[in-house]
């Protein structure tokens, strides 16, 4: 026992941390998979094959959504509590949760695990990392609790016994708290259509998922900050700042856009706060959550590709939601703004950008794209009768671990389901993760070439 623990230790030593966690995300979809094949999770005479129970696993745990068949009318009560369980790895992610257990053996966290969750939430520093993970899991198990009681006390209106309300309740705080877009309602939360308290709800628990957990930790620090009335001014990360900015001025714009798009379509003849509230919810919804208020298929066209694209850019950095982050996206922007007034350094709130992070936005958005319009292109392929934008959507979903769909994800045939799969991994470990996995342990070299100018453009 104590040799095989020993060749363990010596693999993961000869591992880079990116290729450590990448393993352990598979490991976690391998046990996803495991509990979703126990026959209590179905209800009685439901069967549901191996594949798909795969297809299933990894959408839970990479806290996507997409399914090929109904939730509500596929899993037990039983089932909603392991989709919840799975949905924590996914959505605190592997490392938090691995430090929870640590901490509750009381054993001691070495330098190895620093390392890797130095890895999985993409830190730069090695201090204050499992301070850091204590708050992260009791912030996120505390809002679920408190969502899940509220939600659990609103449903009280909608069915007639406690137990059903506050399993709906609970569900669907985890649900919107991870972004996870699932739902045992059967219908997302379209018979909450109209009910503005449930949708302001879950759309602060959307945000409190996906604005990443730095963020929050910040956001501690400083209403301490404000209770202890220092006189030394406290000062946000550049970080903080950069996401917080970009994450409401989408919000805002995509809001706008929506009632713009849908004006003559979806949205016509409805009365102002109805309008305002399901572009709002959409928007707010379609970054990296997956919920609905509405049937999306009777969107515009337009309205779906906004929708992709902002699937496409997902949540931020340490957060629940994938895509390529907020940071990646903002950084992109920036860098064509200053490039365009010739400048050669991206300078904001009275701070300079890194130049490696600049170059890692640019490799990150690079790949994404190629990885999504291959994507496209090979769905495409061997489904000639599926609507474009369906497929457009579908990709960005599964990329973004959003979980919207036009209704197609069943009919698109294992081999596409496959590279949803694939989209809904890398989703979620993070192309950063995936660069660093490909790099191994390698440094950069040590000799130079003579530079030499190429034309461009």
């Amino acid at each position: 026992m104590r040799s095989g623990r020993s060749r363990l230790r010596n693999w993961i030593e000869k591992r880079s941390p990116a290729q450590v966690i990448t393993g352990y995300y598979f490991l976690a979809m391998i046990i996803s998979v495991a509990l979703f094949s126990i026959p209590a999770v179905h209800k009685p005479g439901i069967h549901v094959s191996f594949f798909h129970t795969i297809f299933t696993a990894v959408s839970v745990a990479s806290d996507t959504g997409l399914a090929v068949f109904n939730v509500a009318e596929t899993y037990s009560v039983f089932g909603y509590f392991v989709i919840m369980l799975v949905l924590q790895f996914g959505g605190i992610g592997i490392m938090a949760m691995s430090t929870f257990f640590w901490l509750l053996l009381d054993r001691r966290i070495g330098l190895t695990q620093r390392r890797l969750i130095m890895a999985d939430n993409n830190q730069f520093e090695m201090s204050g990392l499992v301070h850091m993970m204590r708050e992260i899991l009791v912030i996120t198990l505390l809002t679920e609790l408190i969502g899940g009681l509220i939600f659990g006390i609103r449903f009280l209106a909608y069915y007639d016994r406690w137990q059903d309300a506050f399993l709906q309740g609970l569900f669907a705080s985890v649900s919107a708290t991870t972004n996870a877009g699932m739902d045992i309602t059967g219908q997302s939360l379209i018979p909450y259509a109209n009910d503005y308290f449930v949708q302001l709800l879950t759309v602060a628990l959307i945000i409190f998922g996906a604005i990443g957990f730095p963020v929050l930790i910040e956001g501690k620090a400083f209403l301490t900050h404000l209770r202890k009335r220092s006189k030394e001014i406290f000062r946000f990360s550049l970080f903080t700042k950069i996401t917080t900015v970009t994450y409401g001025f989408l919000l805002v714009l995509g809001t706008i856009l929506m009632l713009l798009f849908e004006s003559d379509h979806f949205l016509k003849d409805m009365p102002l706060m109805e309008r305002f509230f399901y572009a709002f919810f959409q928007t707010a919804t379609t970054r990296s959550a997956g919920l609905t208020t509405m049937d999306i298929n009777h969107l515009s066209v337009p309205s779906l590709l906004l929708m992709s694209f902002y699937m496409f850019i997902g949540g931020s950095p340490n957060s629940v939601g994938g895509g390529i982050r907020t940071t990646t996206f903002a950084l992109n922007m920036l860098f064509i703004y200053q490039f365009s007034r010739g400048y050669r350094s991206i300078k904001l709130f009275r701070r300079e950008v890194h130049q490696e992070d600049m170059l890692k936005a640019l490799a990150i958005f690079l790949l994404a794209t190629v990885l999504c319009v291959i994507s496209v292109i090979a769905i495409c392929n061997v489904n000639h009768d599926l609507p474009l934008i369906s497929i457009i959507l579908e990709v960005c979903s599964a990329f973004g671990t959003v979980g919207l769909s036009l209704g197609v994800t069943p009919d698109l045939g294992v081999f596409s389901q496959c590279i949803l799969m694939v989209l809904m991994f890398l989703g979620r470990i993070g192309l950063t993760t995936c660069f660093f996995f490909l790099r191994g342990k390698q440094d950069d070299a040590k000799y130079r070439y003579p530079v030499e100018r190429i034309m461009t453009g």
